[in-house]
């Protein structure tokens, strides 16, 4: 998949260092810019204080927090579009799920998909 154009403000969420840069390096090869945090306490903070149109939850989050945060986003930002990876079953505020093993070109796919409407 080739470099975007798109400048939206994502953020990436993960429970764990190790995960979040393997997907960041993927996602700024496809040329998004992208704020990270590592853990609840940090991707609630981050969506206080800013707003995203797309908040990407990883698949090393808990499954209570995959759960939570989706709404956390969408009450500090009725806008914000929710990709969560690796979601075990579907969430009301869920813009999009996908499974952790789908690879790069499918996390890439669904994001741009919820790029679509708002930059199109």
């Amino acid at each position: 998949m080739g470099k975007t154009s798109v400048k939206a403000k994502i953020l990436y969420g993960e429970g764990d260092a190790q995960s979040l840069e393997l997907h960041l390096n993927i996602l700024e090869r496809a040329g998004y810019s992208v704020k990270t945090a590592i853990g609840r306490k940090a991707i609630e903070e981050a969506v206080r204080q800013d707003k995203y149109e797309i908040v990407v939850l990883g698949h090393t989050l808990t499954r209570d927090d995959r759960h939570h945060l989706p709404y956390m986003a969408k009450k500090a930002n009725s806008l914000t579009r929710v990709l969560v990876i690796h979601a075990s079953g579907k969430h009301h505020e869920v813009d999009a799920a996908i499974d952790s093993r789908d690879g790069e070109r499918v996390l890439l796919e669904a994001l741009s998909a919820l790029l679509e409407p708002a930059y199109a």
